[in-house]
């Protein structure tokens, strides 16, 4: 059939073979089907002149999300682009990139921001720029990127919780949770690297793991020294699967922003609170304890010592002697006098 359903409320798809032999099978992105037979007819003809003519194909979305999956097989944080990825569909499956402007780029940010939040639409919004850039400027399926729109939110965003705090947020986490928090707050690992822990990658009688290039951030192996807290962790999780550290009814656990964590933050009464806050949190303990920035940087493995600068502001006992240079009273007397009023 030219057009179908994958399911019974879904979009139309096309289904199509064009001159020359190539096969088409996509998303009209819509449910009226008198809409998805215009987009059929519209893409036959185009497909025609393509290949007799040799005009410039029509690129759609999906077209350019494939391509863009292609290039990035190896980027670290691929998953979350097949997250985002999905989230788009509904609003620019079907859609021609040249038939995407500013308008209506404007319109999906609004929309995502009251999904969730303005930082979320602007992470969204972020790889929607990006692959339409590619599209314009290497690709040249389309003649010039809209421009998109983003929020103005403070990127140094930093919330850290207190040892308390972190105590009530593990008792109210489910089983499978609560050791992948603590482990987070003992070693600052990101959310990923923590998901895909291997017993391949942690040594126990030295005290430590690590994390391969293929699978930081950075792209560079970071060294991972395991505290009494975090080796407690590890032992407890001894025997429960044979590849992964950390999983659920055994498989590894891919996601953590689920219901269940959002149930234990409720529980602990711990308010704008993301996972990876758990790093933040860690790296702000670290320097509240008199761990030095570049110390940090390196255990972090974080690319720039501007990023660790984040948190300098939370440790002030190394400028103590200096405030003091400039102190014109004596202190002793004031004191005495303090005393004796009391």
């Amino acid at each position: 059939m030219a057009l179908q359903r994958r399911t019974k409320e879904g979009p139309y798809w096309v289904d199509i073979t064009i001159p020359g032999g190539q096969r088409i099978r996509r998303s009209t992105g819509t449910k009226d089907r008198k809409e998805a037979q215009e987009y059929h007819d519209a893409l036959r003809a185009s497909s025609w002149r393509v290949c007799k003519l040799k005009e410039k194909p029509d690129y759609v979305w999906q077209d350019a999300v494939k391509q863009w999956m292609k290039e990035k097989k190896g980027k670290s944080s691929l998953s979350k682009d097949q997250m985002i990825f999905r989230g788009m569909r509904k609003y620019l499956d079907g859609v021609r990139l040249k038939d995407i402007t500013r308008e209506g780029l404007a319109f999906i940010a609004e929309e995502k921001a009251k999904e969730s939040s303005e930082a979320t639409a602007n992470r969204h919004m972020d790889l929607v720029r990006a692959v339409l850039r590619k599209a314009a400027d290497e690709w040249e399926w389309i003649d010039k990127a809209p421009k998109v729109h983003m929020y103005s939110i403070d990127s140094k965003r930093i919330h850290w919780i207190t040892h308390t705090e972190a105590d009530r947020l593990c008792k109210c986490c489910p089983e499978h949770l609560e050791p992948m928090v603590r482990f987070s707050l003992a070693t600052g690992l990101r959310h990923n690297n923590v998901c895909r822990l291997r017993w391949s990658q942690v040594d126990l009688v030295n005290k430590r793991a690590w994390i391969h290039p293929d699978e930081a951030k950075t792209r560079k192996a970071i060294a991972v020294p395991l505290n009494t807290d975090a080796v407690e962790v590890i032992r407890s999780q001894l025997g429960k699967h044979d590849e992964f550290v950390f999983t659920y009814k055994g498989d590894p656990i891919l996601r953590s922003n689920t219901t269940a964590w959002k149930k234990a933050l409720k529980e602990a009464k711990i308010a704008d609170f993301r996972w990876h806050d758990l790093r933040h949190t860690w790296a702000s303990w670290h320097v509240q304890s008199g761990t030095d920035i570049h110390v940090l940087q390196e255990m972090g493995g974080w690319k720039s010592i501007e990023m660790v600068q984040r948190y300098a502001h939370l440790s002030s006992k190394h400028l103590v002697d200096h405030a003091e240079r400039i102190v014109t009273h004596d202190t002793s007397a004031s004191q005495s006098r303090i005393a004796g009023v009391s």
